[in-house]
């Protein structure tokens, strides 16, 4: 059985993005410590997006841990290139870490654990994923899609798994932006269903990130915060831009309209 956080009595901090416009999509900000999925198709703009977090947060001066589970280090620094981030730098002072993980280690180890402990839920994440030389504010994983495959016909572990990785974010407080792939957004009606439905429930917040087909106008891109648990959003769909040079940037003042197809 999954359960879902508890919604915390206590007065959060909230912290800003500082992506342009995005923070006008939350204007109470994100509590602190949460957990957000980033979810969309591909070439929406997950990545661009989530590295753009990574990129004004080190130069807010928070320490970055940035999960790969499916492009290079070096790729992922020429994203950042890109639109004008310094990554090196920012590893220099300590306040970025760009690694890539395998999925199927990760499968591996948790089976191991799981043998451990007589297939108990508790079991500890943090030597499996999380860097022991590193205590971040922030943690960035592409994607979950990638861990939910190498789980493959092992559903309930998965499902353990997510649940203590959401655990151990949390009771360090640290906040969270989980990018998951997805073919089609279920949440407009359609009838995909998500592998891995536990971490819908567990996430604090969903963003979700489209492809955008008009009949006679060129392709764009768009994004809506589904959910913010314990928040006030602005539910609007609203354009979202990656420019070369500038990088991601939200555009509340331009709500979508008209005859198009979401992807």
């Amino acid at each position: 059985m999954v359960m879902k956080k508890e919604r915390r009595d206590v007065k959060e901090d909230r912290i800003k993005t500082f992506i342009p416009g995005f923070d006008k999509l939350v204007p109470e900000g994100i509590p602190r410590g949460s957990s957000i999925l980033v979810e969309g198709g591909p070439g929406s703009g997950k990545t661009i997006l989530c590295l753009e977090v990574a990129k004004r947060m080190c130069q807010a001066g928070k320490k970055v841990l940035y999960m790969s589970f499916e492009e290079r280090e070096d790729r992922l620094r020429g994203h950042m290139k890109s639109f004008g981030a310094d990554p090196e730098e920012y590893e220099k002072k300590g306040l970025l870490y760009i690694k890539r993980f395998n999925a199927l280690d990760i499968a591996r180890s948790v089976e191991a654990l799981l043998s451990e402990a007589k297939k108990e839920l508790l079991i500890d994440v943090q030597p499996v994923l999380i860097p022991a030389d590193f205590k971040p504010d922030f943690v960035l994983m592409d994607s979950l899609s990638s861990i939910a495959s190498a789980f493959s016909g092992e559903e309930s572990r998965f499902r353990i798994y997510m649940e203590q990785l959401f655990r151990y974010l949390e009771s360090y407080n640290m906040t969270s932006f989980l990018i998951r792939e997805v073919s089609s957004p279920s949440h407009v009606g359609t009838s995909f269903v998500e592998r891995g439905e536990a971490v819908s429930f567990l996430s604090d917040g969903i963003v979700a990130i489209y492809n955008v087909f008009y009949r006679d106008a060129p392709r764009k891109r768009a994004i809506e915060v589904i959910k913010l648990r314990g928040s006030d959003v602005d539910r609007r769909l609203v354009e979202y831009t990656i420019k070369k040079g500038e990088g991601a940037a939200v555009h509340p003042d331009k709500t979508l309209k008209g005859n198009f197809v979401l992807t």
